[in-house]
């Protein structure tokens, strides 16, 4: 099916074609017809599924015509400053060729001043982080009088960062007549619960992951002794010549920061981003990313989600993710717009539990291999069957770049900050954490698609 059978204004179908796109994906082909009907939408869709484009273009067919007035008639919640501008450009790009449209971000971490300005003016889209949203709120800034759509983008993770009271505020100040789209990974449990209250009639969508798609993203598990055979585990992936750009994921702010300031003193491009930084700070860290300038990404699960860079071609998870979920929208941030990528993910010993849960959210054992030269003193018993434990046949050793002597970590520094991050070494979780259930890993097209956006 080609774009142009889908019913949109001829205007989006330009842009669409300017982008090089022809074909929309599975979400896509479902999601913008039933959207144009004009019914609320309940969609199920993974990660890299060209989920963006399935609610902002038929967003944008509407706005071609244009209707009197200052306030939105769009408006996206995102759980994330770096998704919300990924929103934000997807709607900037697809409605270029629309007279007048004009698309706002609201997030936190930015100057009130210039988003005090843009809200001063008519405005069309507003994307925005649900609590920089209710802060303008309060202040009176926003008018929702003509509000048509209510779009709540990735809602289980925005759940999941404790936004549903937020949400629920935002939504209650919003026209009951209106069209409100629910786009997440599972819809069932809390969010099935939120659907319920903040949907009419709506219409469920469930894409399921292509199985033969799944080999774009090669997938290793090295196991570690302790934090300083991790760190040298690192500081040797890192070397691979094959590496074009690597985003390291850890378990606090603080190690991000000392291992991306280690790791440039080791002389990489590396840099740091988590949620303490200003907006300023994190949008020249993402420009340095898409640049070429910086190689190495060290950042915390703030960028698991809405970070699009095609040219990261592997994803280390230094610490494993809170939630098994986690690790899909990790290690989606490779293999991009139809290419291969590698996630490598370093465990202690006492995280094969951890490894199991992922393995089965996954439906996907997790291959072992082991560095040459950089052995784990002890041999780890393997889960091949999704949770049944037995002794592997023997680990599959990768071949070793040239590793480094020494390595950020060897004095003893460790990583084992308390705060609402806080996890100790190799970012073992709270007790009591919740997990996930139920999802297999993302698709990644093999054609030109309009995927990944």
């Amino acid at each position: 099916m080609a774009f142009t059978k889908l019913g949109l204004n001829p205007d989006i179908l330009k842009a669409i074609a300017a982008t090089g796109y022809d074909q929309p994906t599975p979400v896509q082909q479902r999601a913008i017809p039933a959207a144009l009907a004009g019914g609320d939408l309940l969609v199920s869709s993974q990660t890299g599924s060209g989920k963006t484009a399935a609610f902002m273009l038929p967003c944008l067919h509407r706005l071609a015509v244009p209707t009197e007035g200052r306030g939105p008639r769009v408006l996206v919640l995102t759980p994330t400053r770096e998704l919300a501008q990924q929103v934000t450009q997807a709607a900037d790009t697809y409605g270029k060729f629309v007279r007048r449209l004009r698309c706002v971000s609201i997030v936190g971490g930015a100057s009130f001043g210039p988003q005090l300005k843009a809200l001063g003016q008519p405005v069309d889209v507003i994307v925005a982080t649900p609590g920089r949203l209710l802060d303008h709120m309060e202040r009176g800034r926003i008018d929702f009088s003509r509000l048509e759509t209510l779009v709540l983008d990735e809602a289980d993770r925005m759940l999941d960062m404790g936004f549903i009271d937020d949400i629920e505020s935002i939504i209650a100040r919003t026209p009951a007549k209106r069209q409100t789209l629910l786009f997440s990974a599972t819809l069932d449990g809390v969010v099935g619960r939120l659907a319920s209250r903040v949907t009419r009639d709506a219409r469920r969508i469930e894409i399921i992951s292509e199985p033969e798609q799944r080999g774009q993203i090669a997938q290793l598990l090295l196991f570690a002794d302790d934090l300083a055979h991790k760190t040298r585990l690192l500081d040797t992936l890192l070397r691979d010549t094959e590496l074009t750009q690597a985003l390291v994921f850890t378990a606090t702010k603080r190690a991000a920061d000392e291992i991306s300031g280690q790791l440039r003193e080791k002389g990489f491009a590396a840099d740091a981003l988590h949620g303490d930084m200003s907006q300023r700070e994190r949008n020249r860290t993402l420009q340095g990313m898409r640049q070429g300038r910086v190689r190495v990404l060290v950042a915390t699960d703030v960028a698991a989600r809405g970070l699009d860079v095609p040219g990261i071609s592997h994803v280390i998870n230094f610490d494993l993710p809170r939630q098994a979920e986690d690790y899909v929208h990790r290690i989606g941030r490779t293999g991009r717009a139809g290419r291969s990528g590698i996630a490598i993910s370093l465990a202690a010993h006492f995280e094969k539990r951890q490894v199991r849960d992922i393995e089965r959210y996954t439906a996907q054992p997790i291959r072992v291999g082991v560095l040459p030269g950089l052995e784990p003193k002890a041999r780890p018993a393997r889960s091949d069957g999704f949770g049944d434990s037995r002794r592997a046949p023997g680990p599959r050793r990768v071949a070793a770049k040239r590793p480094l002597e020494g390595g950020y970590g060897a004095r003893g520094r460790t990583h084992s900050d308390r705060g609402p991050e806080g996890r100790g070494y190799a970012g073992e979780p709270r007790r009591g954490a919740p997990r996930s259930h139920g999802h297999s890993l993302p698709a990644s097209g093999k054609r030109r698609s309009f995927g990944n956006h």
